[in-house]
C-alpha cells in the first residue's frame, strides 16, 4: 500500500456520514448487535491483525471463549477491544475488503468511534482521559511562564512520574511533551509576509497557518519552519485570527459534543482566511484529517465545513500541488545524506500520496526509505499506563529499523510519532519533522 489505497481493491473504500445525532446512536443494545455483526466478519478475516491492538484482542477473545466463536465473548469484553482501536483509519483504508460499496459495510473505525461516544454519554470516561484530551486547557496552563518551568522539569523527575503512573494513570516511562510560554501564535503573532505568489492547481499561492494545539504549546518550532520554507517559496503566510484544538483528541474519547464546539470556533475563523483568497495549511496530519474526513462526516450537509474541506492542505501536499506548476523553488544548498522516513498513519489515510517522500528525494545526494507502520502512539494512547507498554510493542518494527540502518536523519510527519520512535531507538538522538529537514537543505 502507498497512499492509503486498499491491497487489492478494484474500487476506491467509500465512507458513509457519522449519524451522531441520530437517538439510536448511542442505543447500547443497537450498538451491541452492530459489534457483534462486525467482529463476526472480523473474525472470520482476521487481515487486520497486525495493524493495532484491537485486532489481536478481539481474536484472543473468541479464541479463548467457550463456543470459540464470537457468540461466545462475553458483551462486557467488547469493550477491552474498542479502548485499543485509536482510529488510525489504516484498516478501512488499507486491509478492510468488506468497506462500502461492498454490502457488508463495514466502517471498523468508526464503528469503534460510536463506542466511544456510548461510554462518553454512559460517563465512563477516566478523569485523565478527560484531561489528556482537552489539550487547549492543558497546554495554556501549563504554558503560563514559571509554571512551564515547572512541569516541565517534573515530567522529567522520576520519584514525580512514578506517583502520576500509580495514582493519574500516565506510564512513568512514557515520553510527554514539553510546554512553552512563549508558543507558536505568540511568536508568530503580527507577522506578515512581504509579496503575492501566483495561484497554481487547487492553490491561492497565499496561507492561513492553523498552528494546531500540539504546535502551538508543545513545538512552536513546527510552525517557524512551516513559515520559513513557505516564505522562501515566495508563498505568504499569516495566522488564522483565532483556533482551537481541531477537536481529535476528543472525537477519539468519544466527545462529539466537545468536538462540534471546536468546530464553531475554527470553521467560521478558517471561512474568514478562505474568503480573503487564503488556503489553509496545518503541520499535523491528525489536524488536517479532522478537517478534510471526519467534521464533513459529522457535518455532512454543512457547507462551511466542506469549503474548509477542499481548501486545507497538508504542507507538503501543498508544495507538491505548487511543484506541478514548475513553482517549488528547488534551490537546495545541502544534502541530506540517508533519511529514515516513517509515514504517519494519519497522513498516508489522506489518500493524497506520500508527498513529503517524494519532496525529500528532491534534494540532491539525498536517500529516503520510507517506513510504513504505525508508531502506536495516537497522542494520548502510548502515555497511558495500561497501553504504553502495547504502544512500544507496536512501534518496534519501526524503531528496529532506524536502530539497524543508522540513517543521517529520522524523521516523521507526525511529531508525537517521531518522539515515540526516538524513545525506542534510545540513544540520545531525536527524530527531525520534514519541515526543520527541508528547511537544512534550503539553507535557511
Amino acid at each position: 500500500m502507498a497512499g492509503g489505497y486498499r491491497e487489492g481493491s478494484l474500487e476506491a473504500p467509500t465512507r458513509h456520514p457519522i449519524d451522531w445525532k441520530n437517538p439510536d446512536f448511542y442505543n447500547e443494545t443497537s450498538l451491541f448487535a452492530e459489534l457483534e455483526r462486525v467482529f463476526d466478519i472480523c473474525h472470520g478475516c482476521r487481515r487486520c491483525v497486525s495493524l493495532c491492538n484491537s485486532f489481536p484482542t478481539l481474536f484472543d477473545l473468541v479464541d479463548e471463549s467457550e463456543t470459540m466463536e464470537v457468540d461466545g465473548v462475553a458483551k462486557e469484553d467488547y469493550w477491552k477491544v474498542v479502548d485499543h482501536c485509536y482510529l488510525c483509519d489504516l484498516c478501512y483504508l488499507t486491509k478492510c475488503p468488506y468497506v462500502p460499496p461492498h454490502e457488508w459495510n463495514v466502517d471498523y473505525p468508526h464503528l469503534m468511534l460510536r463506542a466511544k461516544a456510548v461510554k462518553h454519554k454512559k460517563g465512563k470516561d477516566k478523569l485523565r482521559d478527560k484531561v489528556l484530551s482537552s489539550t487547549d486547557q492543558v497546554g495554556s496552563l501549563a504554558g503560563i511562564p514559571v509554571v512551564s518551568g515547572v512541569v516541565n522539569t517534573m515530567n522529567k523527575n522520576k520519584l514525580f512520574r512514578k506517583q502520576l503512573d500509580k495514582f493519574f494513570g500516565v506510564h512513568q516511562n512514557a515520553v510527554l511533551p514539553e510546554f512553552h510560554s512563549k508558543t507558536a501564535r505568540k511568536r508568530l503573532a503580527g507577522h506578515q509576509t512581504v509579496g503575492d505568489a501566483k495561484p497554481a492547481g487547487r492553490t491561492t499561492g497565499k496561507v492561513a497557518l492553523f498552528a494546531t494545539c500540539y504546535g502551538n504549546h508543545n513545538q512552536p518550532e513546527l510552525a517557524e519552519d512551516l513559515v520559513a520554507v513557505f516564505e522562501h517559496n515566495g508563498i505568504p503566510v499569516s495566522l488564522l485570527d483565532k483556533e482551537r484544538c481541531c477537536g481529535m483528541p476528543k472525537l477519539e474519547l468519544g466527545d462529539l459534543e466537545a468536538v462540534d464546539a471546536a468546530r464553531k470556533v475554527n470553521i467560521p475563523a478558517m471561512i474568514r482566511a478562505i474568503d480573503e483568497g487564503k488556503d489553509i495549511v496545518a503541520p499535523i496530519p491528525s489536524c488536517v484529517l479532522m478537517f478534510k474526513q471526519e467534521l464533513p462526516l459529522m457535518f455532512p450537509d454543512d457547507a462551511d465545513v466542506v469549503k474548509v474541506r477542499n481548501h486545507i492542505f497538508d504542507p507538503f501536499e501543498y508544495l507538491m500541488l505548487r511543484d506541478k506548476e514548475g513553482l517549488l523553488n528547488t534551490d537546495f544548498k545541502h544534502s541530506l545524506g540517508k533519511i529514515d522516513y516513517h509515514a504517519a498513519c494519519h497522513l498516508r489515510v489522506q489518500r493524497i500520496g506520500l508527498k513529503t517522500r517524494d519532496l525529500l528525494k528532491k534534494v540532491p545526494d539525498t536517500e529516503i526509505d520510507t517506513i510504513e507502520r504505525c508508531s502506536g502512539h495516537d497522542g494520548t494512547y502510548a502515555v497511558k499506563s495500561e497501553f504504553h507498554d502495547i504502544s512500544m510493542k507496536i512501534c518496534r518494527p519501526v524503531f528496529n529499523k532506524v536502530k539497524k540502518d543508522q540513517p543521517d536523519h529520522y524523521s516523521s510527519d507526525c511529531p508525537m510519532a517521531g518522539a515515540q520512535i526516538a524513545h525506542g531507538v534510545d540513544d540520545g538522538s531525536a527524530a527531525e519533522h520534514p519541515l526543520r529537514l527541508l528547511r537544512k537543505a534550503y539553507g535557511i
